[in-house]
């Protein structure tokens, strides 16, 4: 009996080296790559949060200097922030901010060129947005109205469709384009949520034109809800 078992041992390592022999290296490289690949995932998510600690440092930075007016110090910050941390959600943040002091400051020139970063730069589609909705405004004030509308032709996230359609309403008034403007600010009310006061507004510029806000629910039933 034992020396049956011996021989089916003796056959099992036999069969074992075989079996090794001929797929150990792909094994082992398999399973270095995997190893490799895991060690690497493991080092991408420390060096993304190592980025987004130090991102976020520097956009607490540039907010309490936007929060006291110091313009110079928020450009210094932005500039950095933008340069080394371009990639995180505090870049775009960033610009948002600092265009607002600079918009406060008259600086028109330094918020143009901020929002026009973020809404280049921004990975996230509503920052994109967001960016592309201030700038319109800008452009707007600066009777760049082409330009606006183009910007706001490529603001495309679904949570701020009522208000770019609002913010094409005021420029195509300002063209004197009432048609259309009654169209932008019918869009605009049939998408926004009807418990917002900004609505209110919408509907003013609406009846302004001889719009009939409620004709625009009826058209599109459960709009807003």
């Amino acid at each position: 009996m034992a020396t049956s078992l011996d021989l089916q041992e003796q056959e099992q390592l036999d069969a074992l080296k075989a079996f090794w022999k001929q797929y150990g290296n792909l094994i082992t490289w398999v399973l270095i790559l995997a190893l490799g690949g895991f060690a690497g995932w493991n080092g991408w998510n420390w060096w993304q949060r190592e980025q987004a600690t130090k991102a976020s440092a520097m956009f607490e930075e540039l907010d309490r200097a936007a929060s006291v007016g110091d313009a110079a110090k928020v450009a210094r910050v932005f500039a950095d922030l933008k340069e080394r941390y371009a990639g995180t959600v505090f870049a775009p943040q960033g610009a948002l901010a600092a265009a607002r002091l600079q918009l406060e400051k008259g600086d028109n020139e330094g918020a143009r060129a901020a929002l026009a970063w973020a809404a280049a730069n921004a990975s996230d589609e509503e920052y994109r947005t967001l960016a592309r909705l201030r700038l319109a405004a800008v452009l707007l004030q600066a009777r760049q109205y082409d330009e606006a509308l183009a910007e706001l032709a490529q603001a495309k996230a679904p949570s701020f469709e009522a208000l770019v359609a609002d913010r094409r309403g005021d420029v195509l008034l300002a063209q004197g384009k009432r048609g259309e403007a009654r169209s932008a600010y019918e869009a605009a009310w049939a998408a926004m949520d009807r418990k917002l006061d900004y609505r209110r507004l919408v509907e003013a510029k609406l009846v302004s034109l001889g719009g009939n806000p409620q004709a625009a629910d009826a058209a599109a039933p459960g709009a807003g809800r």
